[in-house]
């Protein structure tokens, strides 16, 4: 019989744990016989002590097992792309669309929102009618009818990894690199795509806010990758600022339909070009990332990444037609706070992580588990870092319907800007892990 308490200890300890004893622990915590709290008194041992090269291996191979997996007919070779969590970051939502619209099959697994940041199936949930979890055998049989399904966590698809995920969320383990890299891995084995691009967040809105640290994440997914049999690539990106224009679960749908149509905010774009050059090339549509970010963007211009959202849409139980005006259709707030710059300047500090726990305070997040999400709570971004500003000028607009923690979410945004000097350029890719 397992025994959850010697098991604990010897991480507590600092002690290795065996193949056999991670895959019986894993079990316990998926079957209920090991609780919540001691599932989370290991994952507070595990941040703090870390897992080696092969534990880290087992320990994603026994989430993945432990529920069925995606087997994509023979001959379908899918890529995948995760994102380490961002502020803004709605990449995801025109990706799928956009790599499937150059041939090249998608089959994504997407979570709700983790800490501070914004989670795709959230985000996803916002559109009428489009249903976000799919039965596996639909979820296989859509990506070999259209090329591509998105779809989040169910019983079928490494339950165990969601019940770790959820525990993570609410217990201050998020910013562990084995614990993110097989939260990850054991999703994309779980998911059936052969090949994976990893956009690995950097900055203040992200876990890794060390540039090393992000480096040494996106070198544990691919050396994970590599161990697992998989090809894979990460970009190392920056979160500094938040992505794009909005910050919200119905605004960033909203801002990644603008996008798909051409248009939208210049970094949102530039990074969904470069990220869907990276899914193209490791696909096997293109020599190089370079060439298949020019691929992207004639998919983009010429409206056949649209397109392809549309069929994505209507075969997940929306309509085509939320496309044509989608703010017609999504969650509206119906209170605005105006946050204002009190001297003329240029805008040095835009900080993503304050933004992000605005908009989750408000309602936008959650706070625990079982907190239902708010999509309608946003923030727009009136201007960028760098952009010069004139006293009285608007710099952030926050929307939401509860007024109950104002207070917080005001004092949040007040941290997350500041007006004075230009600050230092950044640039939107920060290293590449192949």
């Amino acid at each position: 019989m397992f025994n959850p308490l010697a098991f604990i200890e010897v991480k507590r300890n600092g002690g290795r744990h065996d193949e056999a004893s991670l895959k019986a622990f894993v079990a316990a915590v998926l079957d209920g016989s090991v609780a919540d709290y001691q599932a989370a008194a290991w994952l507070m041992a595990a941040f703090l002590r870390g897992l080696d090269e092969e534990e880290l291996r087992a320990f994603t191979l026994a989430l993945a097992d432990s529920g069925r997996r995606v087997l994509l007919p023979s001959g379908l070779q899918a890529v995948d792309k995760h994102s380490t969590g961002g502020v803004g970051d709605k990449t995801t939502l025109v990706l799928v669309p956009l790599v499937a619209a150059s041939g090249l099959p998608v089959a994504k697994l997407s979570g709700p929102g983790l800490g501070f940041t914004g989670g795709t199936v959230d985000k996803l949930e916002s559109i009428p009618g489009f249903r976000s979890h799919l039965p596996l055998d639909r979820f296989v049989a859509q990506v070999e009818r259209i090329g591509c399904a998105i779809s989040g966590h169910s019983l079928d698809l490494a339950p165990a990894e969601g019940r770790f995920y959820g525990l993570r969320d609410v217990t201050a383990t998020v910013p562990s690199i084995p614990l993110i890299a097989s939260s990850i891995m054991s999703k994309k084995l779980a998911g059936g795509a052969g090949s994976f691009v990893f956009d690995v967040k950097c900055g203040d809105g992200a876990f890794m806010t060390d540039l090393d640290e992000a480096r040494r994440l996106a070198k544990s997914l691919v050396d994970l990758s590599r161990s697992l049999g998989k090809r894979s690539l990460a970009l190392v990106t920056d979160m500094e600022q938040p992505l794009g224009q909005w910050v919200g679960n119905a605004s960033e749908v909203a801002e990644a339909i603008e996008v798909l149509k051409g248009k939208g905010p210049e970094d949102t774009r530039e990074l969904c070009l470069l990220l869907g050059g990276a899914m193209v090339f490791l696909g096997g549509r293109s020599e190089s990332v370079e060439t298949g970010k020019a691929l992207c963007r004639h998919l983009l211009d010429e409206g056949k990444a649209l397109e392809k959202m549309g069929q994505l849409l209507e075969a997940q139980g929306a309509s085509s037609r939320f496309l044509e005006e989608p703010e017609k259709s999504l969650p509206a707030a119906a209170k605005r706070f105006d946050l204002r710059a009190d001297r003329d300047g240029r805008l040095f500090r835009l900080a993503a992580r304050p933004i992000g726990e605005a908009v989750k305070v408000m309602g936008g997040g959650r706070m625990r588990k079982e907190d239902v999400i708010d999509p309608a709570v946003s923030v727009e971004l009136h201007c960028k870092r760098g952009e010069p500003v004139r006293a009285g000028d608007l710099l952030l607009s926050l929307y939401y319907n509860d007024p109950t923690r104002l207070e917080e979410a005001r004092n949040s945004l007040a941290q997350a800007v500041a007006v004075g000097e230009e600050p230092p350029r950044r640039p939107l890719l920060l290293d590449r892990v192949d």
